[in-house]
């Protein structure tokens, strides 16, 4: 058995990606916090840097606030593509649902833009979050977005844009049939005395890059509270009771494999 306490968890999970680079397993289990349910699936996420800019701007002639002859206020511009992308949610919204997951979501997060009052800021930076669901991808949320900026580019006079992706993880979806998903729910069942409800997160976790090497896994942790905030807290007894889910887990699996396998352990408290 390994288990692995890794950093970055809440950002990019480089710790786990180092992991990965060194070391692989049989099956995993992430211990998020997941009120003793089993989570078979989550969603991803993809992070881009929309820039709006106009060509007098870009060629540096940034207007004063007395002279809108001279200037095009790129903040009410991007207002165009902030439309655009609450028109893109609701579409999203209406598509076909994954079983567990439902719908992919877009969402703006940061705008940045300006300098002072008194002048037309010359570019209105946006970034954007894209969750995805199974069959969504870095390459299809881009090609989304950028039809979404053409069609505004093409209607809107003046308009330019800049699309620079970010940081973009993929979503995540365990066989309900291997090995180590039937384990554990066979001791949950014994520990907590009914079977554990099947769950899907909104949120992303390391369950997708152990996916991606070719670990079977899933998430199973802890009930509890408080996530992101001043307090955050778990249940003990929920402790208790995890303890002895992962330990007839681990003494399960490992004894029908070599005793060169194992299962990894792998736990956290925060997401991104």
């Amino acid at each position: 058995m390994l288990l692995a306490c890794v950093a970055d968890e809440e950002n990019a999970s480089s710790g786990t990606e180092e992991v990965l680079e060194s070391f692989t397993a049989d099956a995993a289990i992430v211990t998020e916090p997941s009120h003793l349910e089993l989570t078979l699936a989550h969603k991803g996420f993809v992070w881009f840097d929309v820039i709006v800019w106009f060509d007098v701007i870009v060629q540096g002639r940034a207007a004063h606030g007395s002279r809108p002859d001279l200037g095009v206020d790129a903040i009410a511009m991007a207002g165009h593509f902030l439309v655009a992308v609450k028109e893109l949610g609701c579409r999203l919204a209406e598509s076909e649902p994954h079983p567990l997951l439902g719908t992919g979501t877009v969402h703006a997060s940061v705008i940045h833009s300006g300098e002072e009052p008194s002048t037309y800021p010359a570019q209105c930076r946006i970034v954007l979050e894209r969750r995805t669901v199974p069959g969504e991808d870095a390459d299809t949320v881009q090609a989304e977005l950028t039809d979404v900026l053409d069609q505004l580019a093409a209607t809107v006079p003046d308009f330019s844009y800049g699309l620079q992706r970010g940081l973009h993880r993929e979503p995540f979806e365990a066989d309900p049939d291997q090995p180590v998903v039937r384990t554990l729910l066979h001791h949950a069942r014994s520990v907590l005395g009914h079977a554990p409800a099947v769950r899907a997160e909104p949120y992303w976790t390391d369950c997708a890059l152990l996916h991606r090497a070719g670990i079977p896994c899933l998430l199973f942790g802890v009930d509890g509270g408080g996530a992101h905030a001043a307090a955050e807290w778990a249940d003990i007894a929920s402790l208790h009771r995890l303890t002895d889910v992962l330990t007839g887990t681990i003494t399960d699996f490992c004894s029908w494999r070599p005793l060169r396998y194992g299962v990894r352990a792998w736990g956290a408290l925060n997401r991104p």
